[in-house]
């Protein structure tokens, strides 16, 4: 990652160096013309294109380029080969913010709370509460989310019901004792399937320790610029449950097929992306019936309605190798865009992400649609409960090593809770170093 970092701020020297030879334009006369990179996905270059279509309609001095990124062999990677070669956007989307923080230290893209307008976009929006934990480091927001995924669980009511259960687990002595029933009811059954519990798979550990640590912690941040500042209590309380449930045969680590839908677990980390799924191929999983969606559980003497859980979340960035009017154009087009809320709800009956909006559940223009689709209203209530992954340019080492130094090692009996908790910090503080 430090050898990325470093190549990043060499091409920029490139890139600036040659000045605005971009293929996007601004003139004297007041006309601006820019590049916006779609995330590549289909429904969202279309609600993109749509937007600025619309834009342009009553703007007729900006010229709009809407086109997806480039994705091969990742569009992190090119965006990356954009910026070298001196053909970077004027702003894009799909920004994630560990990628963002990359991107921020070699001052490829600008603070977005610095543009004319910025406290009224967030206004606008209601996303005060939202925002708040993407601020980086330094103080700065650079990016704007566009979705926020509060990521749930699912849990099997019709098996807890069998087993005597009336309502899903809240805390981790719950969670065990949901674990040990099903055992003694269905010796062949697990709590939880996830194989990536036992690979170092680094995104991997978002939706598996980063969602149990959030609501263990409250919404720790983990990581402060080059600080590890991770709440000790909170990640040996997260090791021991998982590693409760590894000593109770209560997880499932080998590959399997649908482990949820049929049954052969209970528990599922869940995000919105999978309910046209199981529309089209399990249209019995029926929520408050086959099964039903909750926060994270919460340590022992916690109060499981201050739980947080991680947020699968992107966001638009705008990038410096743009001129100021570009920039101030593009920022201009989102602000736009977020002033109307049926632009949203467009978003969200387009994409089923929801919007990264803090009033989402309340606000009467998304009321019929979540109406249509209560399994989404979880989704929506718990925007604000939800964190975005860590500002860290050295993000992917970082969690490898939660991976390889503390959760495999645990559940694999290699390593005690408080050992592998130890042995992570200390790894993680080599790299930030």
């Amino acid at each position: 990652m430090k050898k990325m970092r470093h190549m990043i701020v060499a091409l920029l020297v490139v890139v600036f160096a040659a000045g605005c030879q971009s293929d996007q334009e601004s003139s004297g006369d007041g006309s601006v013309e820019f590049k916006f990179w779609a995330a590549p996905n289909p429904s969202q270059e279309a609600f993109w294109s749509e937007m600025a279509d619309k834009y342009m309609e009553e703007n007729e001095g900006v010229t709009i380029d809407v086109s997806p990124m480039p994705e091969s062999p990742s569009s992190e990677a090119g965006i990356q080969s954009a910026i070298a070669a001196g053909n970077a956007p004027a702003i894009s989307e799909n920004m994630s913010r560990g990628f963002a923080a990359q991107l921020a230290e070699s001052s490829a893209i600008v603070p977005l709370n610095e543009f004319e307008g910025y406290e009224d976009l967030i206004s606008n929006r209601q996303m005060t509460n939202t925002i708040e934990p993407w601020q980086f480091a330094d103080g700065q927001q650079y990016v704007l989310p566009i979705y926020s995924n509060a990521m749930l669980f699912g849990w099997r009511m019709d098996i807890l019901n069998e087993l005597g259960f009336d309502e899903v687990p809240k805390t981790h002595s719950e969670v065990l004792e949901v674990g040990e029933k099903l055992k003694e009811e269905y010796p062949d059954k697990f709590l939880w399937a996830r194989a990536d519990l036992v690979k170092t798979t680094w995104w991997a550990r978002w939706f598996d320790f980063f969602m149990l640590y959030n609501a263990a912690s409250e919404g720790n941040n983990f990581v402060e610029g080059s600080e590890l500042i991770a709440d000790d209590e909170a990640g040996i309380a997260t090791l021991e449950l998982i590693n409760g449930m590894s000593e109770k045969d209560l997880l499932l680590t080998r590959e399997a097929t649908d482990p949820f839908e049929t049954g052969q677990a209970i528990m599922m980390d869940i995000g919105p992306w999978t309910f046209p799924y199981w529309a089209d191929k399990f249209p019995e999983m029926k929520q408050g019936e086959t099964y039903e969606l909750a926060m994270p559980p919460v340590p022992e003497g916690a109060d499981p309605a201050d739980a947080k859980t991680f947020a699968d979340t992107k966001g638009l960035s705008i990038y410096a190798s743009a001129t100021k009017e570009q920039q101030q154009a593009a920022f201009d087009f989102v602000k736009w865009v977020y002033e109307d809320a049926e632009n949203d709800l467009e978003w969200f009956k387009k994409t089923n992400l929801p919007p990264a909006r803090d009033d989402l559940s309340d606000n009467e223009t998304f009321a019929s649609y979540l109406e249509e689709n209560p399994q989404l209203v979880k989704y929506a209530e718990n925007i604000p409960n939800a964190v975005p992954p860590m500002d860290n340019e050295s993000t992917v080492d970082i969690q490898e090593m939660i991976g390889s130094e503390a959760l495999n090692p645990v559940i694999k009996g290699e390593k005690t809770p408080e050992q592998g908790w130890q042995d992570m910090k200390d790894a993680i503080n080599g790299v930030l170093k």
